[in-house]
């Protein structure tokens, strides 16, 4: 049974997200995230995805509710949601909602690095990366234009529009970035052996230190 030591995956998630339209088969599962770009916030691959089914099954959080055969094509078991599975799907949502939890983006491993490359190469995989977000927030901005165009609900497609805002967001502040380091406003490091200021120690002997004579 999934516990609160064991969450569920953000795959696993998603899988459970859909069963709460419909019975699905893995197969179908894989085809609506790709359609709706789940796989855009959700590392999507099928031997994960039937992985994570079958994870599921065993916890108790789905079942096998129904088997389908078309002409010559394997076999497809189709699953739903179990009520344990609605209950865990419940819990674990409020729980992802209120807490912040710790993330480990690359970006900001990189941005530390960055300093031990030259000036001009750090800038130029800077203004790379500004051109691929503009692209990114350039394509995602069709699909939100279509999905208003559609008078879609918007909670029907919030997650996207986080993710969207979060795009913008980096985008401005690395073109800041670059513009700070083309002006001088940041100055590069002349002496890259400098040691970088780190938090103070706090003394947690007992007692004053004793003087010396």
């Amino acid at each position: 049974m999934a516990t609160e030591k064991q969450p569920l995956t953000t795959l696993a998630m998603a899988i459970l997200e859909l069963l709460h339209e419909r019975p699905m088969h893995p197969y179908e599962m894989t085809q609506l995230m790709r359609e709706r770009r789940v796989d855009r916030r959700v590392k999507l691959r099928p031997g994960s995805l039937y992985h994570t089914v079958e994870r599921l099954e065993g916890q108790g959080l789905i079942e096998v509710v129904d088997t389908q055969r078309q002409g010559r094509r394997p076999e497809r078991t189709v699953y739903g949601m179990t009520e344990h599975g609605r209950d865990t799907f419940a819990q674990q949502t409020r729980q992802m909602l209120a807490e912040v939890a710790p993330n480990y983006p690359p970006y900001p491993v990189a941005l530390s690095a960055g300093a031990e490359l030259s000036p001009d190469d750090f800038l130029d995989q800077l203004r790379m990366r500004a051109m691929n977000l503009r692209a990114q927030v350039a394509a995602e901005q069709v699909v939100i234009d279509k999905v208003e165009d559609e008078r879609l609900p918007r909670m029907y497609w919030i997650d996207f529009a986080f993710v969207h805002h979060q795009r913008k967001s980096e985008l401005d502040w690395t073109q800041q970035l670059i513009d700070d380091l083309e002006s001088g406003r940041i100055p590069w490091p002349d002496d890259k052996t400098a040691t970088p200021p780190g938090p103070s120690v706090v003394d947690t002997k007992d007692g004053p230190d004793e003087k010396t004579s």
